[in-house]
């Protein structure tokens, strides 16, 4: 199948980039502001390490940068004893928006594939179909395969509840089901199921009993049982992998994010965090919000749209295979010029951003815009000519060091963004309130602009997400996961649906794929109210109470159907117009409106 085509070229595809292996240098405001989000004690900085005649090497020469005063000056002193303080200042200062900046190379844009969704735009695609590309049922038969084994060990155990295996199209309702609690928000799971309540919903006991919900929640497994107390007897060695219980379909998702989509040239990166307070035995985000425990996602997405395109999770230490620090081996490790292509744009904030990340992201060709913090080694530290506390609003400085140029913008307080991208100004200019009801128009700098503009498509994946959001309170960490991977696959499978067809919105494209996944029909007539289903006399009575048994009796409806039996009644539905028996040993009138 084509499907199965596209995911086969994207794994062998899926290979190893290899980076420049330079040491990074010593980032001590990211190893802080780490600390704050998540234990730095598994974010280990090393320190480069410059031997005594790296200034003869042209290689080392391109590492110095020309923002350090140190060793710019040392630099200007070993090139040229001539040159003149004054000079060696000028070289240092901060220029001004009406300084000519040279425009940058400019990346050529050579995508490995052509732009957009990977599908025919001829044919009809549904919510279920587009779904499935990412929970395929190959994979769900595993997960099948694997919930059905950890029940089976469960009971073994001596967990008392009744319970026969589940199977691929149960549970494609179970995740129906999933879906249609992120649509109506209840407090509690058995809300849901709660009977003669004015708040009581009919239709998820229609798919499934609330006991059979729940025991398929407690046993969901993305990996074998077996093969989890294998992993877990290596725990403390190096041969273990803390994401084992999530790889398997974990793996598939990734696989199919980036087969069945190639981006635009626009693409940003952030961190999402998923709320857990389970006890995992991995580093997590702990220290600025205690009680918003969870999981730390790395997303790569689509500026114009929101699609992910991938996403790493991190661990703790060893999460990435290099070691430049987090903030460059997050990054690195979404970026596959072998998967994507080259002339990239890449947008990020400043837990990210670095000079030497975004120089070896222009080697890569992906061209790199991003807000930095100024305490990070490489960073500009002159002040000569900078922005101060009294400069005017929209005043602009910057620096260009080769590609990277660092620009600093006076609003209502100093942005700094630095890029390989954009020029300083361009001429650029946005509306700002000096008073009430009264505007401004001022200078912005380039690379303030595109980073406003494309970094809201982050802002507008975490908008797709939380809208409909399957997350809810659980006893296991890797269920959290397993519900953001719904969440993924139901943000990209909408997106597909967008750019193929644009005919529906979020709410009417979740509320398509739960009908398609739980099996019933969004076109069928609603039921009438069961006051209006009620027994009346099938003939007007009369006066003679002997013959207002007899008169206008006819053929019950349900035992001719059932039975084959020719009974006759004088008692009919005033809803449906049809006669039914309706007597103390056979009641008809039940049977029939039970199985409409």
């Amino acid at each position: 199948m084509a499907h199965e085509e596209a995911l086969q070229m994207m794994t062998e595809s899926e290979e190893e980039s290899t980076f420049p292996s330079e040491e990074e240098e010593d980032f001590d405001d990211e190893l802080l502001y780490f600390e704050e989000r998540c234990d730095a004690a598994e974010n280990p900085i090393s320190k480069e390490k410059m031997p005594a005649s790296a200034h003869h090497t042209r290689a080392t020469h391109k590492r110095l940068s020309a923002f350090n005063s140190v060793e710019n000056l040392n630099i200007c002193e070993r090139d040229s004893d001539q040159m003149s303080a004054a000079k060696r200042a000028r070289t240092l200062s901060w220029k001004a928006e009406t300084d000519v900046d040279q425009v940058p190379q400019t990346l050529r844009f050579l995508p490995a594939r052509e732009p957009g969704p990977q599908l025919s735009a001829a044919d009809s695609h549904s919510p279920m179909s587009l779904f499935k590309l990412f929970f395929t049922e190959s994979a769900v038969e595993n997960l099948c395969h694997n919930t059905n084994a950890q029940a089976a060990r469960a009971m073994a155990k001596g967990h008392k509840y009744k319970w026969t295996d589940v199977g691929v199209d149960e549970l494609y309702r179970y995740i129906g089901l999933i879906f249609y609690m992120s649509v109506l928000k209840m407090s509690s799971i058995t809300d849901y199921w709660r009977q003669d309540s004015p708040f009581s919903l009919p239709f998820p006991a229609t798919v499934m009993s609330r006991d059979r919900y729940r025991t398929i929640s407690w046993n969901v497994h993305m990996s074998h049982p077996d093969a989890d107390e294998e992993n877990d007897r290596k725990r403390g060695t190096d041969q273990h992998d803390r994401l084992f219980r999530i790889k398997p379909l974990m793996d598939i998702i990734r696989l199919a994010c980036k087969a069945f989509y190639h981006p635009r040239r626009n693409l940003a990166v952030k961190e999402r965090l998923v709320a857990c307070r389970a006890k995992t035995g991995m580093r997590r985000c702990t220290k600025v919000k205690p009680t918003k425990l969870g999981f730390k996602f790395f997303d790569l997405s689509d500026s114009s749209n929101g699609y992910i395109v991938d996403f790493s999770i991190y661990t703790g230490k060893n999460s990435f295979p290099a070691d430049h620090g987090l903030s460059y081996d997050a990054v690195m490790s979404l970026l596959d010029r072998k998967v994507l292509g080259s002339g990239y744009h890449v947008f990020m904030d400043d837990f990210y951003t670095s000079p030497k990340l975004f120089t070896d992201l222009f080697a890569l060709k992906f061209g790199a815009c991003g807000t930095y913090r100024e305490q990070r080694k490489g960073f500009p530290k002159t002040a000569a000519n900078s922005l101060s506390r009294s400069s005017s609003r929209g005043s602009i400085r910057w620096i260009r060091d080769g590609p990277l140029v660092c620009v600093k913008w006076m609003d209502t307080q100093v942005v700094s963004v630095c890029s390989t991208i954009h020029a300083a100004y361009t001429g650029d200019r946005v509306k700002r309130n000096i008073k009430a009801q009264h505007t401004k128009s001022v200078p912005c700098p380039a690379p303030v602009t595109a980073y406003s503009q494309h970094m809201g498509g982050v802002d507008l994946s975490n908008q797709l997400l939380q809208y409909y959001a399957a997350q809810h309170k659980t006893m296991k960490w890797y269920r959290k996961v397993f519900l953001h991977f719904l969440d993924i696959a139901a943000n990209n499978a909408f997106i597909l649906h967008k750019e193929l067809h644009d005919n529906m919105t979020r709410k009417e494209f979740m509320e398509e794929l739960i009908a398609e996944l739980c099996g019933v029909s969004q076109k069928a007539a609603p039921k009438q109210s069961s006051t209006e289903h009620v027994p009346i006399p099938g003939a007007e009575l009369t006066s003679d109470v002997r013959r207002n048994a007899t008169v206008g009796r006819r053929i019950c409806v349900h035992c001719k159907a059932v039975h084959g039996k020719r009974s006759q009644t004088p008692w009919k539905c005033q809803a449906c117009d049809v006669y039914l028996c309706l007597q103390l040993k056979r009641n008809c009138f039940l049977e029939w409106h039970t199985s409409l």
